[in-house]
């Protein structure tokens, strides 16, 4: 089966089709990396598009990621994919020195959906976590740049926060497609049922449910934040702006009491703009100086 993409659609107007947070972390970037970025999130976007493209069967979705796994193959070898998007992504990898492993443990992570929709233990959570979230990460901090190598730490850390964060967000949404991320050993410890989640039962079971949940999210972004040194916290300024709104939505979920189901959790735009330019000018007032001149130094 062929893998039909729209080939002519860049990565800028993938970037400004989308509502995403990440979006807004990478705004104020040098246009350079903000260019780099807009190319990854073009390739996530895509290849999550692959997956939950309607309702297509599964094997033809399958033959689809393999086509597009193919034709990265491709463009990292030679340059010489059928898709303009991967082989900008090979010169993007290229001149930022990005491994080319996450490129590929995201395709994996995809396919993780459409191989199953249920987890039974956190470990096999974490495994679709590092591959559909910390991978970004991985190829992001390449990007912004650091010198210390606790920094892929922070980028794993974080990312397995953020996508439990979308987890507990989308828990309604995932239900009506019929995939339930909770694992399947936590929900059985408070007596909540895969029937009960498919219809949408909010008691005190649910909420003691998401408590425990939220508690383990919270706790790798704080794992994420011990790993982040002073000499590295200013160029991680985009990846503390989407740790900052994912945070955010977090509480937002903590002050509904957890009640996912009556509405989708959102952060407004203007919240999103308040956090990015707060964070982006304490970060670069406290910090960029300081870890610019180190980079330099370090001869980065």
């Amino acid at each position: 089966m062929t893998l039909s993409i729209n080939i002519d659609e860049n990565q800028n107007e993938i970037a400004k089709k989308s509502r995403s947070s990440f979006l807004y972390s990478f705004s104020l970037l040098p246009k350079e990396k903000n260019e780099a970025m807009n190319t990854i999130y073009a390739f996530c976007r895509k290849t999550d598009d692959i997956v939950d493209s309607g309702n297509e069967p599964v094997e033809a979705k399958f033959s689809k990621i393999q086509d597009w796994r193919n034709e990265l193959e491709k463009a990292m070898l030679s340059g010489d994919s059928r898709f303009s998007l991967l082989n900008k992504l090979n010169v993007v990898k290229t001149k930022f020195n990005i491994p080319a492993e996450p490129f590929f443990d995201l395709i994996k992570g995809m396919e993780m959906d459409l191989k199953k929709s249920r987890y039974n233990t956190f470990g096999e959570l974490a495994e679709y976590c590092f591959n559909v979230a910390s991978t970004v990460g991985l190829m992001s901090i390449e990007v912004f740049g650091y010198s210390n190598q606790k920094t892929k730490d922070f980028a794993v850390n974080l990312g397995i926060a953020l996508q439990l964060t979308n987890i507990l967000r989308d828990i309604r949404q995932d239900a009506e497609f019929g995939r339930i991320y909770i694992p399947l050993e936590d929900m059985k410890k408070f007596g909540y049922t895969e029937d009960d989640l498919i219809n949408m039962r909010y008691d005190e079971r649910f909420v003691e449910l998401m408590k425990y949940e939220c508690e383990r999210a919270k706790s790798y972004y704080s794992k994420a934040d011990s790993c982040l040194t002073k000499d590295d916290k200013g160029f991680m300024f985009a990846a503390r702006i989407m740790q900052h709104i994912y945070f955010r939505l977090l509480e937002k979920i903590e002050k509904k009491n957890y009640n996912v189901f009556a509405e989708k959790v959102r952060v407004s735009k203007f919240k999103k703009i308040y956090i990015t330019l707060g964070v982006f000018l304490k970060y670069k007032l406290l910090y960029s100086s300081e870890s610019e001149t180190k980079f330099a130094l370090n001869g980065k």
